[in-house]
């Protein structure tokens, strides 16, 4: 029997709304740093934190309304909600926090964990299952609270991290619009972002010892993560651009995961995109892990810069390691 393939459309975003700011200014006063030392080489001059009372599901939950209010569809329509975080509320996952948060009673729930790529993969993953049949409406969010897992001491980590979330909505359509992807992992390489699980021995008998332990902070080597970032990313691109049957000319707009300005420049460089048709949200919001490439699309499509119809090459990549890339249509 012949498989019945859907096409995918995207069609609302969302993003949560943060009150807490926290500058390079007031960075400067808990490290040896300086607002010139961050901007020049990260591009960040500010990021968002989660206030007292919010947690990760309430941020997604917050970016799934708007998502869905943009869209025009009622949470009880929804058959699919993808959460991409690496900062759960509750380490068996919150995915299902934010469908009861939403009403969304027909709709199963789960958590994907990719770190900063995990937006992509959550997409690419949510498209194939309207591709073949099984839902029809399907919400993707990004978030992340990268603050509970900040060193503050540190600076060569600390200045780079926020909190936030993203969110958008597909639903099956008669034209596929999830035109190319390409997805990659290389676990040989993941020493160099990690936010690893340090165990401690808790003996249970004088013969048994089980462990209990913690997580402990963020660990990077910025100049590895760099060296892989503006190698890998423009070849993953261009394979889902050549899955697309698409060129660099075709782009409308290139989005990246907002994890360095520099890292931006040179991946817009090697692609010979031009600098106005790179989407940064930077400056205002840091490094948001998963949560950062829906918060620079939900702000474009807002501001008018995103137009229906308009060809948005998107890339994340990060912590696993993990980097992929997916060419889609707006609207």
């Amino acid at each position: 029997m012949e498989q019945f393939l859907r096409g995918v459309s995207l069609v609302g975003s969302g993003s949560a709304y943060l009150p807490l700011t926290l500058t390079n200014h007031t960075l400067s006063q808990l490290v040896d740093t300086s607002d010139e030392w961050i901007t020049s080489r990260t591009g960040i001059r500010q990021r968002h934190l989660v206030s007292h009372g919010d947690s990760l599901g309430t941020l997604a939950s917050q970016a799934a309304r708007q998502a869905l209010a943009m869209a025009g569809v009622e949470p009880g329509a929804v058959q699919l909600i993808l959460l991409a975080t690496s900062t759960p509320d509750d380490l068996f996952g919150s995915a299902c926090q934010v469908q009861a948060d939403l009403g969304a009673t027909q709709a199963v729930a789960f958590d994907l964990t990719a770190a900063c790529s995990g937006f992509v993969f959550a997409l690419v993953t949510a498209a194939q299952y309207i591709r073949t049949g099984v839902f029809q409406t399907v919400v993707v969010v990004g978030a992340d609270v990268l603050s509970r897992w900040t060193d503050w001491s540190d600076r060569s980590t600390c200045v780079l991290f926020g909190d936030g979330a993203g969110a958008v909505v597909l639903q099956a359509s008669d034209r596929d619009r999830l035109l190319g992807f390409e997805l990659c992992s290389d676990g040989s390489l993941n020493d160099h972002l990690k936010l690893p699980y340090q165990a401690v021995p808790d003996p249970l008998t004088p013969e048994l010892s089980v462990q209990k332990g913690g997580f402990t902070p963020i660990a990077m080597n910025g100049r590895e993560i760099y060296k892989f970032a503006v190698s890998r990313v423009p070849q993953v691109i261009e394979k889902a651009l050549f899955r697309a049957d698409l060129t660099t000319g075709d782009i409308d707009w290139l989005l990246l995961h907002q994890a360095n300005q520099r890292i931006l420049d040179a991946v817009a460089e090697r692609l010979q995109v031009a600098p106005d048709r790179v989407l940064s949200n930077m400056a205002n919001h840091g490094n948001t892990s998963a949560a950062s490439i829906p918060l620079a699309l939900d702000e474009a499509v807002r501001a008018g810069q995103i137009q229906v119809g308009d060809t948005i090459a998107a890339a994340g990549f990060g912590a696993g390691v993990t980097w992929g890339s997916a060419i889609f249509q707006w609207g």
